[in-house]
């Protein structure tokens, strides 16, 4: 159920579309390949639903964060696989699971998720800031529960935008997930005149 028309998921898929593209072309300017994005998802869900719907919630899986702070608050994370940290990290040379391959993931998460909050931010014409990423390793439930209850506060409902960038010639992709505060979602509606 969701309070949300179709036009209005549409201009929302879009703007993940158009952020991912971005997020992609930095990506494959870091690890010199070239990286697809698969076309993104929308979700609006009860907070109860958010988190099953990403995947399995006991799986394992690292999470990088990164803060939206400025006109429109909120996080973006990014979400490796155990298999698709080991082959990201492979790509730069370090081993996953060491302190390299850990400060690794941070680095594409921050140089990801900067691109994806400053084309988001160009968007919908809003001052937004990206926050240095945070990296935690948890079961997949737990990390994305951690970053809903922080952002989305009293409200009952999460915006999830997932899209898949997948890094060409390699089995491996990284989920993402704009999370904004409250009220967020009203407010890129709004600019977007949907």
């Amino acid at each position: 159920m969701t309070r949300y028309t179709d036009t209005q998921l549409d201009a929302l898929r879009e703007l993940a579309n158009i952020g991912s593209g971005t997020a992609s072309t930095a990506l494959s300017g870091m690890l010199g390949k070239s990286v697809d994005i698969s076309v993104p998802n929308a979700f609006v869900l009860p907070m109860a639903e958010a988190v099953g719907s990403i995947g399995d919630p006991e799986s394992d899986s690292t999470g990088v964060v990164l803060g939206i702070v400025g006109e429109m608050p909120g996080s973006v994370l990014l979400l490796f696989t155990p298999k698709d940290a080991e082959l990201m990290c492979g790509l730069l040379g370090v081993e996953a699971g060491s302190e390299y391959g850990i400060s690794a993931l941070m680095e594409i998460g921050n140089i990801v998720g900067a691109s994806y909050i400053n084309a988001l931010g160009q968007m919908i014409g809003m001052e937004l800031e990206p926050t240095p990423p945070a990296a935690a390793t948890d079961m997949l439930g737990a990390i994305v529960q951690s970053v809903l209850a922080e952002r989305a506060g009293a409200g009952d409902v999460a915006l999830l935008l997932d899209s898949d960038l997948v890094v060409e010639g390699e089995d491996c992709s990284v989920s993402f997930l704009l999370v904004p505060d409250q009220g967020g979602v009203e407010q890129m509606l709004e600019r977007l005149g949907v």
